[in-house]
């Protein structure tokens, strides 16, 4: 079975082909950086880092990229109120964001943009957007003509008389209407206003209007098309569908191959939101700050309950979904933390295949279809009751219908697909304070070696030895190993 995406633009499930293949480039609008992180953003990022760790599992080399909005009325409005710059209100939220993320254990991306980096670019593709009359300046602003891209709405599927809804509250709702030709045309270049940050322009001194944004730097960083654009639902309209008229008319070309969005958080049922004040951020869910279950929460336990639903559905936030996904770690984390010295292995076992091919079929074909995280996860709970179940056999109660192969390879088949989830029993030990990229190379080489051997407890202890170090591994199909630092 191939991989399989649920395409939003298409509205149906189609075959994973790359433009280039062996490789994806994969871009996730980024957070408007004006508070903490919240659980929808949770939702969001732990699903793309688990996409891609699945990617990547698969053997593809991906390029993800997410950017940070550094520019934005939010922003501006918080530094107003704290007396402050839009540069230091930016910087402090990047920051928590980085705080927040990692201790989720999502992967860094490789490259995270911010807006102020990129004006020259975003002002080239006004111009150009202008040139070829797809723009129109009006007292130092400028507007994209919606009305001259016919295929507008293509995303969404909206029809005219649909797209002031939903349009998630982005749509310049104090922009005086007489301005523009048509009421769904959308700001690409704001004219500066008194006190504000600006920068200069063919159009006098203003700032980028929120959806150019993202358009310049996916072109900037990642090429005219993209295979894999990512977002929560509430960006299809009007983001991600300005996004598209933007960048196709000038290009010719699609803009992404693969528009995947992910499913909105609700709280007992409501929007999360917080204006109805059921809005948690990440940072209280880990300290035990959250009213509804005031203990520190096993960041193990978020990544968990976000993975239990599809990406694309929503997703209810209550104390009861929170305690089974406490169990559910528990389970999980019992059987990672088995430990097969006890069983007392035979080293001169004959190894046929380290890992378990039956249950990574099973994995694979769950994952494979549009990522489906709750069966993929049903694969790993399964293995894990079976695991303790045979390792009770074998090392407690001395049965020996179990050959040491089988329970080696049940154990790492575990600690394998529970890696491509990101599920990490985190060490104890703190990590080292810088990477020793040499180092890590040699101890994978040794691994290596000591695997070919069948020297599997050397192995497990070279393992043990860089995740203590905060390296964690993750053993392909294909007998290559991937690292990255948590």
């Amino acid at each position: 079975m191939s991989l399989t995406l649920y395409n939003t633009l298409t509205r149906h499930k189609e075959p994973f082909k790359t433009i280039e293949p062996g490789k994806v480039t994969m871009y996730c609008c980024g957070v408007t950086v004006y508070d903490y992180c919240h659980l929808g953003h949770a939702r969001s990022y732990i699903g793309w880092d688990v996409m891609r760790r699945y990617l990547q599992w698969r053997g593809y080399q991906v390029r993800y990229v997410q950017n940070f909005t550094d520019i934005d009325d939010k922003i501006l409005n918080r530094a107003r109120v704290e007396g402050s710059s839009m540069p230091e209100i930016a910087d402090r939220y990047i920051n928590a964001y980085f705080e927040d993320i990692r201790r989720l254990n999502v992967m860094d991306a490789d490259e995270y943009p911010r807006v102020t980096q990129h004006i020259p670019a975003i002002v080239h593709l006004i111009q150009a957007l202008e040139t070829k009359g797809y723009a129109y300046t009006v007292d130092g602003d400028v507007y994209y003509n919606v009305q001259q891209f016919s295929e507008y709405g293509k995303l969404s599927g909206r029809k005219r008389g649909q797209m002031q809804a939903g349009a998630g509250g982005r749509i310049d709702p104090g922009e005086p209407e007489g301005k523009k030709q048509d009421p769904f045309d959308f700001a690409l270049w704001k004219a500066a206003k008194p006190g504000e940050p600006a920068w200069d322009s063919l159009w006098g001194k203003g700032r980028p209007g929120w959806h150019i944004e993202c358009s310049a730097m996916i072109r900037a960083r990642l090429g005219e098309t993209i295979d894999i654009h990512g977002g929560g639902g509430d960006l299809v309209f009007p983001h991600h569908e300005n996004e598209i008229a933007q960048s196709e008319v000038l290009t010719g070309k699609p803009l992404a191959r693969y528009w995947l969005h992910n499913g909105m958080v609700t709280v007992n049922g409501e929007k999360m939101s917080k204006s109805l004040g059921n809005f948690t951020t990440i940072r209280d869910l880990l300290d035990g700050k959250w009213s509804e279950y005031p203990q520190p929460i096993d960041p193990m336990v978020i990544r968990l309950f976000v993975l239990q639903a599809h990406y694309r559905k929503p997703l209810d936030f209550t104390a009861s979904a929170i305690t089974a996904a406490v169990h559910g770690w528990q389970t999980l984390k019992d059987a990672l933390n088995l430990d097969l010295a006890k069983c007392n292995l035979s080293p001169q076992a004959t190894i046929l295949d380290e890992l378990d091919s039956q249950v990574i079929a099973r994995f694979q074909a769950a994952m494979d279809d549009d990522f489906n995280t709750a069966a993929g996860l049903a694969v790993l709970f399964e293995l894990a009751k079976s695991l303790k179940r045979e390792f009770n056999q074998r090392c407690h109660q001395g049965f020996q219908e179990l050959e040491d192969v089988q329970l080696r390879a049940l154990s790492q088949t575990l600690i394998q697909l529970a890696g491509v989830f990101g599920l990490e029993v985190q060490a104890e030990t703190l990590p080292v304070p810088e990477i020793n990229v040499n180092w890590i190379e040699s101890l994978l080489q040794q691994r290596h070696q000591a695997r070919q051997e069948k020297r599997y407890a050397e192995s497990d202890r070279i393992r043990n030895q860089l995740q203590a170090a905060g390296i964690t591994l993750i053993d392909q199909p294909n007998g290559q190993t991937r690292w990255h630092r948590f």
